[in-house]
């Protein structure tokens, strides 16, 4: 779907701003010698990666948001088939009794038609636009979520850059599995929208 590719650029760059921000906000920690950072434990690591696909595959909000959407795309285009139908209806009855009509009413039905063609053009372009429309503002609000989400959750983890990996935007062509915190992301996202459901 072309909305999923734009959707995942979108998280893709939303993900490593955030992260980038996230990291620029950290409180910096006083400098210990270099004594005491050998023999300290090591650190956690504070890069980490989402795959984007999975997230969004895992994410209740974008399985809500994409059955939504794709409900109001099938309605709109039912609505647009019927409407498409009564005009074809219209045309074959004017065809089939356009012989036995008298000069100007043949030219009236036929100027009545070609209007009806037009608004019927125009409907269909307007009502694309609006649904395009929708699906970006949709697709703005799913960015906005995750990325406001991520930027919280990278401060309260210690992270200083969270990057996204997907196959459709391969910015990331490697990622160590124990980085991958696509997992915890995906099931603190989804109780974060079951609560703003209730």
């Amino acid at each position: 779907m072309k909305t999923s590719a734009s959707v995942l650029t979108k998280l893709t760059l939303g993900l490593a701003i955030a992260g980038s921000i996230a990291a620029c906000n950290q409180n910096k920690t006083a400098d210990k010698p270099a004594a005491a950072a050998t023999t300290a434990t090591p650190e956690k690591e504070t890069i980490v990666y989402v795959n984007s696909d999975s997230l969004l595959n895992k994410y209740d909000y974008f399985k809500d948001l994409s059955k939504r959407l794709e409900d109001k795309g099938k309605s709109s285009q039912a609505d647009l088939q019927s409407r498409g139908q009564a005009f074809q209806r219209e045309v074959a009855e004017y065809q089939k009794n356009a012989a036995t009509l008298p000069a100007d009413q043949r030219q009236a039905t036929e100027q009545r038609l070609a209007r009806k063609q037009q608004e019927l053009q125009g409907y269909s372009q307007n009502a694309g636009a609006e649904f395009q429309n929708e699906q970006a503002a949709e697709n703005a609000k799913l960015y906005d979520k995750i990325a406001d989400f991520v930027k919280i959750y990278a401060k309260e983890k210690g992270y200083k850059l969270v990057l996204t990996y997907s196959k459709a935007n391969p910015t990331v062509l490697y990622g160590d599995p124990a980085l991958d915190v696509t997992l915890d992301v995906a099931k603190r996202l989804n109780e974060a929208y079951a609560k703003d459901k209730k």
